[in-house]
């Protein structure tokens, strides 16, 4: 009875930061609303294993973490593996080049940007757009920042296939942010 109560008490003091952490992690709230759901369901179910060398809400931040990169890794896994037109096949050639220069739009290299509720608005429909595949390797490794080794690890995937399926999202990134940013900016 006594893990009981006391995860009990953590779901009254922690579920907001634990969710408001899953949110900016998953920008989905049913998804972090389950994501959270689960880390304490672990918990619960694991809370002999929780040796209080650490505050409960730092040992629950550690599980709410593990839970986000299941729940890419899930995310990727429901890929279907089947022939689909790619929108980045237009920009390459049958051997992997990019057929045409980019566009010739001046990026601004200013850390305001990162500010801009518009921007940043723009940068996650361009990321939503995204090939199912490749949005999970880009949410993981720059929205999750988690190191390449372990998206290759948790997505199954080579070290070649990652950075080739980085570089073909960056340059969709790249047009999707000109076409819905910068040319409505200029």
């Amino acid at each position: 009875m006594a893990a009981r109560d006391e995860v009990t008490t953590w779901v009254k003091l922690y579920t907001p930061d634990l969710y408001k952490y899953a949110i900016s992690k998953v920008s989905d709230a049913v998804a972090a609303e389950d994501i959270v759901q689960n880390t304490f369901l672990s918990a619960f179910e694991s809370f002999d294993n929780f040796q209080r060398k650490s505050q409960p809400k730092t040992w629950l931040f550690s599980i709410l973490k593990h839970k986000v990169a299941d729940f890419y890794r899930q995310k990727y896994k429901q890929i279907e593996y089947m022939p689909v037109k790619d929108p980045s096949d237009e920009l390459f050639d049958k051997h992997g080049r990019l057929k045409a220069p980019c566009s010739s739009i001046e990026w601004r290299m200013d850390e305001e940007l990162l500010d801009d509720t518009e921007f940043l608005e723009a940068l996650q429909h361009c990321i939503e757009s995204l090939p199912a595949k490749m949005s999970a390797v880009v949410e993981l490794k720059y929205l999750y920042e988690t190191d390449s080794n372990i998206v290759c690890e948790n997505l199954n995937i080579s070290k070649t296939n990652f950075w080739q399926i980085m570089h073909r999202a960056k340059l969709l990134l790249k047009t999707c942010l000109e076409n819905k940013w910068f040319k409505q900016v200029v």
